[in-house]
């Protein structure tokens, strides 16, 4: 079975490696180019041409999916299969090329969460548990014919980042299960059936990160969980005519009450108000600073109380 992998980060790292360890043929390996990131615009390679590059892999990294000399490149790899894994969209030319297809990973039980986002937003809807699924590419995102999927419990408190990581390593088995099916010609795909209440995982930015105080604490915290490490839920806050970005990473519910957007220092604890009662917050980041535990931060801004949020 000769498989071409495709992914950028550290989820899909995951996943080649598993295919790796189980001695799958691979032809070939596709990733982001390299790009200039950070303040130095210092030249950054993707985690997977990192990964690849310690196993010599055969790599490539088309800046165009369509380009003519990309397309003459996969078809001479003669792919039997091809895994997506976080990518970009390929367009049929690419992805009709394997005998047995293309399949893509998603972190999601699908059809719920399509989207870029899927794994931040099951925490931020508080779902009770989520998954990985399987299925064939076709002309439009995330909509193919389910494979395989495989659930998970979300236990309370559970970030987006400990979501992520437990779904790396469940993906990646999922993945290896779904070669091992297709290899066999062992499988029945399901169609995806949409309701009216489909859950959507659009594209985390800065709008849509903001924490909106005039929300029920249970909201407000799950909404800070599911974006917690990245991007991190924020609101700004003001002291003496400056203003700060400052970001929460984690918190506890509380029963202490008071008025949306109060900041109260309390026993040596950090407390916001919300609509409802408050949330006690356990790991914060203020604009210049690093993301530290709560309690450090206190010992630093002791007069965090005469800051208002804005």
């Amino acid at each position: 079975m000769k498989i071409l992998f495709m992914g950028t980060p550290i989820f899909a790292v995951n996943v080649l490696d598993k295919i790796y360890q189980n001695n799958y043929d691979i032809v070939g390996v596709v990733t982001a180019p390299d790009k200039p990131a950070g303040r130095g615009k210092k030249i950054m390679q993707s985690d997977v041409k990192l990964y690849c590059l310690t196993k010599k892999l055969h790599l490539l990294q088309p800046i165009n999916l369509k380009d003519p000399a990309f397309i003459d490149q996969v078809q001479n790899l003669k792919p039997d299969v091809i895994v997506v894994v976080a990518f970009r969209m390929l367009p049929r030319v690419i992805w009709e090329i394997p005998k047995h297809g293309t399949f893509n990973l998603h972190a999601s039980l699908l059809p719920n969460y399509r989207g870029a986002a899927p794994i931040n937003w099951a925490i931020i809807n508080g779902e009770k548990e989520s998954g990985v699924t399987t299925f064939f590419i076709d002309e439009k995102i995330d909509t193919g014919a389910i494979i395989m999927s495989k659930k998970v419990n979300i236990e309370d408190g559970t970030t987006a980042g400990d979501l992520h990581n437990e779904l790396m390593e469940l993906g990646a088995e999922l993945v290896v299960n779904t070669i091992e099916k297709i290899a066999d010609n062992n499988y029945h795909t399901k169609k995806q059936v949409l309701s009216s209440d489909q859950k959507k995982a659009p594209k985390l930015n800065r709008i849509n990160s903001e924490i909106n105080w005039n929300k029920h604490n249970t909201i407000i915290r799950q909404f800070i969980l599911g974006l917690s490490p990245h991007p991190g839920a924020w609101t700004t806050v003001s002291f003496k005519n400056k203003t700060f970005n400052f970001k929460i990473f984690n918190a506890q519910l509380s029963k202490k009450k008071f008025s949306p957007k109060k900041i109260v220092i309390d026993n040596g604890k950090l407390y916001i108000g919300t609509i409802n009662y408050s949330i006690e917050l356990t790991e914060v980041q203020i604009e210049g600073k690093k993301r530290m535990p709560a309690k450090l931060f206190l010992k630093g801004y002791q007069n965090f109380e005469s800051y208002t949020i804005i």
